[in-house]
């Protein structure tokens, strides 16, 4: 599995893409953001659920169409929702019209996972590089990621010039537009077998052919644990990922009364800022070695079995740095930090392993199934964690919810 594939021009548009849609400009403030509107933790959660859950309930069936309908159009509809969520976020301070927002963005995710994943292996397939998907695919996160380090100075920049959060959704619209601009200049062989006309009833017998073929795969044990496996820390990350941006604002603050600096956003900003950058460059070296770390490190369910005991363990070591005395609380962004890197070296390895269990012609509509298992664990963890936070504080919620997730890993543990 070595890194021999030709870097050629649709190589440079996946990498593209990943960069454009990981400009966004609100994510490293996302938190503060509600906090500043006067959200607690337990709405926050709500929130997070409700995106996680209607992006469960639509994942399935998106998938389907992008199989069924072509998965260019797909894309270009979920950055259509995308766009509008945006546009909701930044105009308003109602927790009942975020909730508006958080549908559009979750049916803009749910059209969007899986989907163009799927078309990065087709475009494998076609060119006969199948050997090659932790390498190819984790070049081109790499990229992703570094689009997260990129915006996250840039969002610096937005916050300190305009000393508000919310400006952040309103610039996230142009690369959001970039990017659907690039995804209509796929060629149309990445849509793969497109199952269209006929009419509503040819669409309803694909729809079937498609079901039946998903539910063949899901009955064996294999493929229901591999999801799962997967599923279970990327969705503890999602959930948890945020809970130290409070504690870098409060080392901004600090660091503003200690040099007597009046704007303790704009400095807030500044040093998320950097500590983003540099926490994005770190994934984008995750992503970019993953082929190499699990040829190191065995069979890619062995690689998978241990990262995820690791994540577990590291969300329990980030719950304890919080119950440090105050000045050393900022400790916990060191397993924060392992947690990033981690789940960006988990997941070229694990989207590689699906699409080594499952059939390519129903792939778009089993990696929307793997991020449905994923919005699963993030709907569930989400307010558990927001509620024990708010009861016990931080370090006790962490290390709470971490270690009974723990206590699943006999479950999802694969074999070789």
């Amino acid at each position: 599995m070595s890194d021999t594939f030709k870097k050629d021009l649709q190589y440079y548009k996946f990498c593209t893409y990943g960069f454009l849609k990981n400009l966004r400009f609100f994510e490293p403030f996302l938190y503060l953001f509600f906090l500043e509107k006067g959200l607690n933790y337990l709405q926050i959660g709500t929130l997070i659920t409700v995106r996680e859950v209607l992006r469960n309930v639509l994942e399935i069936p998106t998938g389907i169409l992008a199989d069924m309908l072509g998965r260019r159009r797909t894309m270009i509809t979920a950055f259509t929702f995308y766009i509008i969520s945006f546009g909701v976020f930044y105009g308003t301070s109602s927790y009942g019209l975020f909730v508006v927002a958080m549908l559009f963005y979750s049916a803009g995710d749910a059209f969007r996972s899986g989907t163009h994943k799927a078309m990065i292996f087709e475009y494998l397939r076609l060119r006969g590089w199948e050997k090659m998907k932790v390498d190819y695919y984790g070049h081109t996160r790499s990229w992703s990621q570094m689009g997260s380090a990129l915006s996250s100075l840039l969002a610096a920049g937005i916050v300190f010039g305009s000393g508000d959060y919310a400006g952040a959704f309103l610039f996230s619209t142009v690369p959001y537009l970039l990017d659907l601009l690039l995804l209509a200049s796929y060629p149309k062989a990445l849509d793969g077998e497109v199952r269209r006309g006929g009419g509503w009833h040819s669409l309803w017998q694909s729809f079937r052919e498609i079901l039946q073929e998903i539910v063949s795969a899901f009955s064996r044990r294999l493929t229901r644990r591999a999801l799962t496996n997967i599923a279970l820390f990327s969705g503890t990350f999602r959930a948890v990922k945020d809970y130290y941006q409070p504690v870098l604002a409060a080392l901004a603050a600090s660091l503003a009364i200690h040099y007597h600096h009046a704007g303790g956003k704009q400095i807030s900003a500044v040093i998320i800022g950097i500590f983003y950058f540099f926490l994005y460059l770190a994934t984008s070296f995750s992503s970019r070695h993953a082929g190499s770390i699990a040829r190191r490190h065995g069979s890619l369910p062995e690689v998978l079995n241990r990262s995820l005991l690791a994540g577990l363990a590291l969300v329990v070591t980030a719950g304890l740095f919080f119950l440090l005395p105050g000045r050393w609380q900022w400790l916990a962004v060191l397993p924060f930090t392992a947690m990033y890197m981690l789940e960006n070296m988990r997941r070229p390895v694990g989207v590689a392993y699906v699409s080594s269990v499952f059939p390519s012609g129903i792939l778009a509509t089993v990696l929307s199934t793997e991020s449905q298992v994923r919005s699963l664990f993030a709907a569930a963890i989400a307010p558990a964690a927001g509620y024990l936070v708010d009861k016990t504080g931080v370090g006790e919620g962490l290390a709470i919810i971490a270690a009974i997730l723990i206590l699943l890993y006999p479950v999802v543990r694969l074999r070789k």
